[in-house]
């Protein structure tokens, strides 16, 4: 559901483990809009790990295991599973399963249809539930300040929604779990942030460079064996969209307004271009997220309508062979 979905060798594919830069930017004019207190970016860092908490207790590892193979014995009933079933030290697949990793299955024949979101509040293990967490600390809380809970909310959950969507149409024999899909959503919305507020920042090609290239590092991870892509790509182009609707920000002739004398011409909010990119954007967007649902209420499998849209997931090499 946002760094690269890493699978265990129980078949959980996990989302996370990329660094993300800050979204603070020296190539950007900061104009005189009141900052906003971040304290929805801190209350999901806090949730997701309070969730993985739970899902340790569920998981009772010296229950299942008669305590012979669990990493970290001391922790109890909190104890994670032997690192051959999961290296990334957390619970089994079956655990996550039962408390709502994606599964297609369930998602098309179970009418379990809450999956598609329940996935991104869970992680298959301590390191994985760090680097999505450190991720999001480093991208959402400048986000949050810049244009507050609502947006920054709206462009995590829609994100993730959209990667669990995408994920489900290529992927149907394993389950899924992570916040990947939504970090990878707020990368994207800074991307269209940068494009759609262009006249406002200063050295333009240096910011969109710099950007890009770690866009492209971190989609390029997603190419590895085990690795689930999907998700970052349906959560990076539903944050893309939304950025162009959510996040435009206004001329500064319009915010110096009060400034002006009385018979002074106002600049309007927004450009012409910011009022193009919003509809294009939205249209995209609705249409997109419409034909996901269809095609996965339907049962496809997007496989047989791309038959090289694997290779976004993973490109076989003489060391590895990837498992379509």
């Amino acid at each position: 559901m946002a760094s690269g979905d890493l699978e265990s060798r129980a078949g959980t594919k996990s989302r996370g483990n990329n660094t993300y830069p800050p979204t603070s930017s020296p190539y950007y004019v900061e104009s005189k809009e009141t900052q906003w207190t971040s304290w929805l970016v801190p209350m999901i860092v806090v949730a997701n790990i309070a969730m993985f908490v739970v899902i340790m207790y569920v998981n009772n590892c010296p229950k299942n295991n008669f305590e012979r193979d669990c990493v970290a014995k001391f922790l109890g009933r909190l104890s994670f599973e032997p690192l051959r079933d999961n290296p990334l030290f957390g619970p089994s697949s079956s655990t996550l399963e039962k408390l709502g990793a994606l599964e297609w299955n369930k998602v098309v024949h179970g009418d379990q249809t809450w999956r598609l979101i329940t996935c991104i509040w869970l992680h298959a293990g301590v390191i994985h539930l760090l680097a999505n967490m450190l991720s999001l600390v480093f991208i959402g809380i400048r986000l949050e300040q810049q244009f507050g809970f609502v947006r920054v909310g709206l462009i995590y959950l829609l994100s993730g929604f959209g990667g669990s969507i995408l994920s489900s149409l290529f992927i149907q024999r394993s389950i899924s779990v992570g916040a990947s899909g939504a970090l990878f959503g707020l990368l994207g919305a800074m991307l269209s942030e940068l494009l759609t507020n262009w006249t406002i920042y200063t050295n333009k090609a240096a910011a969109l460079f710099t950007l890009v290239v770690i866009i492209v590092i971190n989609l390029a991870v997603g190419i590895l064996p085990h690795v689930d892509n999907f998700a970052h790509i349906g959560g990076f182009m539903s944050g893309f969209l939304l950025g162009f609707i959510l996040l435009p920000r206004p001329q500064f002739g319009w915010l110096e307004r009060r400034h002006l004398p009385a018979n002074a011409t106002v600049k309007s909010k927004y450009t012409v271009y910011q009022y193009v990119y919003w509809v294009v954007a939205l249209v995209l967007l609705v249409l997109g997220f419409t034909v996901g649902l269809v095609m996965l209420f339907r049962g496809e499998n997007a496989n047989d309508k791309c038959s090289w849209c694997h290779y976004l997931s993973c490109v076989p090499t003489s060391r590895w062979k990837c498992n379509n």
